[in-house]
């Protein structure tokens, strides 16, 4: 089955760093503009970061300057860098497409917590 596979989350106090990575099982990123997306309970999933086929970038407002995403096609990877980590950080973040027509994966869990 062709589906992402979220690895990198963890326990970290505020203020801390983590990086997370995706890496694509039957799907060749490089096609693909893709994005890093987080959801909590009871909430959608929203889109964090995103980066195009050429490097482009985008972020949302709340992690711009703490956040950087980026690729690796040779290896078929997404990263997403998160620094200066905030309690409401805290959610499972997926990897997908940009456009979120891709198959969704099982997430890697991020707790921001003292």
């Amino acid at each position: 089955q062709v589906q992402p596979v979220e690895s990198g989350g963890g326990l970290v106090q505020p203020g801390g760093s983590l990086r997370l990575s995706c890496a694509g099982s039957g799907m060749i990123f490089r096609l693909y503009n893709m994005g890093w997306y987080r959801q909590t309970p009871g909430k959608q999933r929203e889109l964090v970061a995103a980066i195009t086929r050429g490097g482009i970038t985008n972020y949302t407002d709340s992690v711009k300057g703490r956040f950087t995403i980026s690729r690796d096609n040779a290896k078929n990877t997404v990263y997403l860098q998160m620094n200066r980590l905030k309690p409401e950080d805290t959610a499972v973040y997926y990897c997908n497409t940009a456009e979120a027509n891709g198959s969704w994966g099982r997430g890697t869990q991020v707790t921001v917590s003292s």
